[in-house]
Parts: C-alpha cells; structure tokens; sequence
C-alpha cells in the first residue's frame, strides 16, 4: 500500500472524485505556487469506491470555495500543527470567472470580435447549483 506523509500545515481536499485530481490542479493553478503538492489518484475509499486526494503544503492564498463548482463531494481538511483544525465543505461562489464557459454560440463572449471577453457567471440557484452567464442567461447547472 502506497502510504503518503502527513502534513505539520496546510490544507488536504479530500473526497475528490477519481480522476478528477488533475483538473483542480488546473483550476487551482497549483503550478504556479510554491508549495509541495502531492497528487493521489484512486485511493480506496470506502465510501466513493476510490476516489483522488490533493494535499497542499505551507499556508494557502487561494479561493478553495470554486472547488464547490467543480465538485461537491470535496471536503477540505486544515492542517495544522500535524492536526485538523477545520473540516469543512467549499461554499458555492455567488460570481465566478473563467471557470464555467458558456455554451451559447451568440453570447458576446463567443464572439470573434470580443475576444478576452472574461466567461463569468453568477449564481442564481444555490439550492439547484445554477449558475447563468451575466452576458446572455445562459443556464449552467451540473459539474464541470
């Protein structure tokens, strides 16, 4: 069995769907930060079958709460002192940008000559996790 140390600080997101790691890699733009970040994809879980692990070294800058639109089964676990000390689920951001684009062929933002047009979307529906393009409505529920 693959055994992965434990973090004295920093934040591990757990509960990440299988395969699903590198996207939020991604999505987190952890490349770019100076921290070690260790990937584990499909761990056994009991409860998900298996299921992918990202844990992040060091103090944390980033909005964890985006990750509610990506997947919301994540469960973020703080670390410090080589303890949890806050286990929680990321919110649903009421605006977010760059995240979701939109699928509407006649929103401004697929247009040729808007280009740079930022993607963003507001919430609309926290209950039924709708999110709608600020530009055109378009409708964006469901997971990336």
């Amino acid at each position: 069995m693959l055994n992965i140390g434990g973090l004295y600080e920093g934040v591990v997101i757990d509960h990440i769907k299988a395969g699903g790691s590198m996207k939020i890699y991604e999505y987190l733009n952890l490349e770019k930060i100076d921290s070690s970040v260790a990937i584990i994809k499909n761990a056994k879980s009991n409860k998900m079958g298996k299921k992918d692990i990202i844990k992040i070294e060091g103090p944390i800058t980033i909005d964890l709460d985006l990750l509610a639109v990506l997947d919301d089964q994540i469960t973020l676990n703080f670390i410090k002192d080589d303890k949890i000390v806050l286990k929680t689920h990321p919110e649903l951001p009421k605006e977010v940008t760059g995240i979701i684009k939109c699928k509407n062929p006649r929103c401004i933002t697929s247009s040729d000559t808007e280009r740079g047009l930022p993607h963003t979307f507001k919430l609309s529906d926290p209950a039924n996790r709708v999110y709608r393009c600020i530009y055109c409505e378009q409708k964006y529920k469901g997971h990336l």
